[in-house]
């Protein structure tokens, strides 16, 4: 097939990345099944799986997300999968040990906010919603068996966490091994022509190809994307290891966590906003010339503030966080707390939601991260009383609550 011009400048712009991947044959081949889809006068299906292992999505699924919304804008339509069967099973890519077990109830109680978080990012009237427990669920022991043979345990210790894990000596679980096996049969129930992933998902989405070949569909092409490294500047963005910008976060937390990215690390989250490649390549000069990289990544925070919420909304995150950080005075508006009763500080920062327990509190009093009136606390068991009111307490950094 001769590919028109016009469908490898589309295909281009569904380049966020310069080390995303397309299999089986590149760029041209996404090219090609651009042009065959017009051709045939419909949508592509572009899948893109997402397991509710927790009740928030961070920056780093929002890599995936975007790519997908690129695909909405030249017509194409996403079909996203909450893995409401797949989350209790656990995907293992890129882990040493088993995921903890998660019940229906759990998975369906963290997914009931994905929709609203992913509507931050795509048009979800112009999306395709499926849950994988639909018909993952129905599959019998026979149907599990009959797909189970079109995999060898050789190909299974192929994936490198399942090799690492046997070489390791760490145990490896029958369900685990089972997990790649699902999500390709994702792709044959909703008849994906594409499946995006990250870098990680290598294994699973390639098996997808395999099975829907076995199902007689034209096999899905295959879009890699990097994995965005977390606030850490080391691993890979997750909750795992606390190192992420969640979507729900508040504008001052997003502000503030992009504002403790390093340095070498920033401009991978530029791929994540509106701004053009030529103007991060000028900023990148500019930084050379010796511009301070702290504006440069106020701007990028103004920006990530911007498109989960509004140009407002960010004016006011930058005006709180320079108050915080760099004048070290306290922001204008901050949340309250009734205090209905005396209670020792600690039960005052449990009961607020500041801290995830007690034991967390008293452990950032004795280092010296909580505060009262900007005055450091060293009492665990200080009292705070009717004489506190109108005051704030400070914990650690980006957390103010005024007790009222």
């Amino acid at each position: 097939m001769n590919i028109e011009e016009k469908y490898l400048k589309a295909a281009s712009r569904l380049v966020m990345f310069p080390e995303q991947v397309f299999l089986p044959n590149g760029l041209e081949e996404l090219a090609k099944l651009l042009q065959k889809g017009e051709n045939e006068g419909r949508q592509l299906r572009v899948k893109l799986g997402i397991d509710p292992t927790n009740a928030e999505l961070h920056l780093g699924h929002t890599v995936c997300l975007y790519l997908l919304k690129r695909f909405q804008e030249l017509g194409h339509l996403p079909v996203l999968i909450i893995g409401g069967f797949t989350a209790m099973v656990g995907d293992p890519s890129g882990r040493n040990e088993a995921r903890p077990s998660l019940t229906c109830e759990e998975v369906q109680n963290n997914a009931k906010t994905y929709l609203n978080q992913v509507g931050k990012i795509l048009d979800l009237k112009k999306i395709e919603v499926r849950n994988n427990y639909d018909w993952l669920s129905k599959l019998n022991l026979t149907d599990i068996l009959q797909l189970a043979h079109l995999v060898t345990i050789n190909q299974l210790i192929g994936k490198e966490a399942f090799g690492n894990r046997i070489q390791q000596g760490e145990p490896l679980y029958l369900h685990e091994v089972l997990y790649p096996i699902l999500q390709g049969y994702d792709s044959v129930a909703v008849h994906a022509d594409i499946e995006i992933g990250g870098l990680d998902q290598t294994y699973n989405v390639l098996f997808g190809r395999h099975i829907q070949k076995h199902f007689n569909q034209e096999s899905q092409l295959v879009i890699l994307t990097p994995l965005l490294i977390g606030l850490d500047g080391v691993k890979k963005m997750s909750k795992s290891f606390n190192n992420y910008i969640a979507l729900n976060d508040t504008s001052g937390d997003i502000f503030g966590k992009t504002m403790s990215l390093p340095d070498e690390v920033m401009f991978t989250y530029f791929s994540l906003t509106d701004i053009r490649d030529e103007d991060v390549i000028k900023l990148k000069e500019e930084i050379k010339s010796g511009k301070n990289p702290r504006d440069v990544k106020m701007f990028l925070a103004h920006k990530l503030v911007t498109q989960f919420y509004d140009s407002a909304t960010a004016d006011n995150a930058q005006s709180n966080f320079i108050k915080q950080f760099q004048k070290n005075e306290i922001p204008d508006v901050v949340a309250e707390y009734l205090l209905q009763e005396p209670l020792k500080i600690i039960d005052l920062m449990y009961s607020a939601q500041l801290v995830p327990s007690k034991s967390e509190a008293k452990r950032l009093i004795d280092g010296g991260g909580v505060k009262l009136k900007s005055i450091k606390i060293t009492d665990s068991n200080l009292l705070i009383t009717e004489k506190d009111k109108n005051s704030v307490l400070q914990i650690g950094k980006r957390k103010f609550i005024k007790i009222v």
